[in-house]
């Protein structure tokens, strides 16, 4: 019955399925797994125990006659004095006139919203109002849930209710001795409890499992992954020393440990006779790149090829235009933009060995790109490519060796999770001399000084950044506003100088046009969305100015703030930020510190997991109640469970696997064969 469709309950026309359709929600199975966001506390409070700027619940009965009446704006305002028994207060509605008129001054109601405090006492702007009797949303914990448009939370809750009766149709999926082991409920009293908890333990119970179930998967699958990739046998590299060490010699400045501990990694991993599969984190400007030109060498030096795929035209040419100048094999750039010859030409050249690196974006994984000898792929940006892209860039050579970079900071426990099926090397030090970038939050009252201060950059000889925020850059009015921004920006704070404008909707030729021209000091100022927001390198930018920060994620910010500080100036980071104590709050973190790790926790904290990893992006399972920064306990837990049953059964072939074995090769989408 659970997958049954959920048109075949009680009001739920052809409008209401496409709504709940729409959150990913057709069948009885789907609702019942659709977990709340959180309890909203209506259980029943005396009167005087909720203070003024609360939201709380009470139970009134009526001291006098409903007072309406109609504002100019044609509201009507209905006012209700009532009592719990010992204390009064006002109650206040906007029109639902219907609550008036169906009153029963003799009845007894329970009262659910926010609480203020005047010189004429407590009052209640009234959410929900319905009778002691017949109460269904109010003196309990009520569940709140993720709506859509048009999508009322009544009527989630009363489908789901519908749907509760079928939870005992749901496998147990965890062996008894797991969850005798660590303490856990049932799948069917959890799922009953999520949506309606009998008491506040009976909640934490549902969650705990729930939540252990989400990280147990995740942490499984990356297990097998690992363990599969692991028996891989790798091209041997052995002479990765000597080649690492002649190119390191030649550098006109000096590796920090934490590069050349990198670089040791890659070697052994790639003369170990197994397959590389290593992720490289570090902070904006810590060095990723030419670490990733060392392992390129290295490959090409032994007779193969060396693909370095990043997620947009821009970084892909620069990583070209670097590894051209500091590599002396034959490097070349393969985008959506090159002209037919220039593809046919890099095409075969590339097929017959002439290229030992290849640079480019998507382009490498169309079907046309074939390889003489694809030996290592890298990957930029990690956390911009699925799962499915990296395995078809790979799936072009004979199991090249994988190197993966990000320069969004993890802490290093919550890396081992989420990157379980990769080695993880931490860039952790940042290159000497290299300035911190001053950073301020400020807000319109600011606007002029700061025009001024872009101004007296500029005319030192600098260049200078604004970065608007989009929400969809589908969404043309939104493009029109960032052109239309800096064309008046051009016409009165920057008259006299240069403007440009660039977003990601631009054809790859205009957007290395306007590239070129910001590099090479044409331009002055660069109006931008956040295509820039990673890897471009324009040392003489000293100025990054973020309109509408509070827009923005703590790790989008900090990559941002990247942009500047490269060069041998003083460069600053100031952010418009017009939102309340929680933005404020966030920019408070940016200005306290430059350490990308801490911004990273505090985004975490702020933002949750599912936004923070992108998991989706991964191909990974999606983590709806789990969060893995507050849930660190149980995802050691759930860790040390994955441990269990893989050393008590490594195919997962027993019995009492049966499910766990469904399970996770159908979260993992065919990735994992057991």
């Amino acid at each position: 019955m659970i997958e049954k469709s959920i048109e075949t309950l009680k009001g739920i026309g052809e409008k209401n399925l496409k709504l709940f359709q729409h959150l990913g929600i057709s069948t009885i199975g789907d609702m019942l797994k659709f977990y709340p966001r959180f309890y909203s506390d209506r259980t029943v409070k005396p009167i005087r125990e909720i203070g003024g700027g609360q939201i709380g619940c009470i139970r009134i009965t009526a001291l006098a006659p409903i007072k309406s009446m109609r504002t100019k704006s044609k509201l009507t305002v209905h006012k209700l004095y009532a009592t719990d028994g010992n204390d009064t207060i006002t109650i206040t509605w906007f029109n639902q006139d219907w609550l008036a008129q169906n009153f029963d001054y003799n009845g007894w109601y329970n009262a659910y919203g926010d609480v203020s405090v005047s010189l004429y006492g407590k009052e209640m702007a009234l959410r929900v109002l319905e009778r002691s009797d017949k109460a269904t949303t109010t003196n309990a914990n009520v569940p709140v849930y993720s709506l859509t448009k048009n999508l009322s939370h009544n009527m989630v809750v009363k489908t789901i209710k519908q749907c509760i009766p079928y939870v005992s149709e749901i496998p147990e999926n965890l062996p008894p001795y797991i969850r005798e082991k660590y303490g856990l409920c049932g799948i069917g009293y959890a799922i009953s409890n999520i949506h309606f908890p009998k008491n506040n333990q009976a909640a934490f119970f549902a969650r705990n499992r729930l939540a252990f179930d989400e990280l147990f998967y995740l942490q499984l699958g990356l297990r097998l992954l690992n363990k599969a990739k692991n028996k891989l046998k790798g091209t041997v590299f052995d002479n990765g020393t000597e080649i690492a060490s002649d190119f390191i010699k030649k550098l006109p400045y000096q590796l920090t440990n934490a590069q050349l501990n990198t670089v040791k990694d890659i070697i052994n991993d790639t003369k170990s006779g197994k397959l590389m599969n290593r992720l490289v984190q570090g902070d904006v400007g810590c060095g990723k790149t030419v670490v990733a030109a060392i392992a390129l060498l290295i490959a090409a030096k032994n007779g193969g090829q060396g693909a370095m795929m990043a997620p947009t035209e821009i970084l892909a040419k620069q990583h070209y235009s670097y590894l051209k100048d500091v590599l002396d094999v034959n490097v070349v750039l393969l985008t959506g933009n090159l002209r037919a010859k220039e593809k046919r030409e890099a095409l075969q050249k590339i097929k017959d060995g002439s290229y030992s690196v290849i640079v480019g974006t998507h382009a490498l994984i169309q079907k046309d790109v074939e390889f003489n000898n694809l030996s290592l792929v890298v990957t930029d940006e990690q956390h911009r490519f699925g799962v499915e892209q990296r395995s078809a860039l790979s799936g072009k050579g004979k199991m090249p060796h994988t190197l993966v970079m990000t320069a969004t900071p993890i802490p290093r426990t919550l890396a081992l999770v989420l990157y379980g099926d990769l080695d993880v090397s931490v860039i952790n030090e940042m290159p000497p001399g290299r300035k911190e970038v001053k950073t301020y939050s400020v807000d319109e009252n600011m606007r002029e000084r700061i025009n001024n201060f872009m101004i007296k950059n500029i005319n030192e000889g600098r260049q200078v950044y604004i970065v608007c925020p989009m929400v969809n850059e589908n969404e043309a009015t939104e493009l029109k506003a960032v052109t239309e921004f800096a064309k008046s920006l051009q016409n009165t704070v920057f008259s006299g100088y240069t403007v440009d404008v660039i977003h990601g909707k631009l054809k790859g030729t205009e957007k290395d046009e306007i590239m070129s021209r910001f590099v090479s000091g044409e331009t002055n100022v660069l109006v931008s969305t956040t295509v820039i927001e990673v890897g471009v390198n324009v040392p003489n930018a000293s100025v990054m100015v973020i309109e509408n920060a509070e827009r923005f994620g703590l790790s989008q910010l900090h990559q941002l703030r990247g942009r500047v500080g490269r060069g041998q100036w003083q460069s600053y980071c100031i952010m418009f930020c017009d939102g309340g104590e929680v933005a404020q709050n966030r920019m408070k973190v940016m200005t306290d510190t430059n350490d990308g790790f801490v911004i990273a926790e505090q985004d975490l904290k702020l933002r949750g997991p599912g936004e923070f990893f992108g998991t989706s992006q991964h191909g990974l399972p999606p983590l709806t109640i789990a969060n893995l920064y507050e849930d660190l306990d149980l995802v050691k837990i759930a860790g040390d469970a994955v441990t269990d049953i893989l050393n008590a059964d490594s195919n997962l072939s027993k019995p009492e696997n049966k499910i766990i074995r469904q399970d996770v090769i159908k979260m993992y989408k065919g990735n994992i064969t057991l």
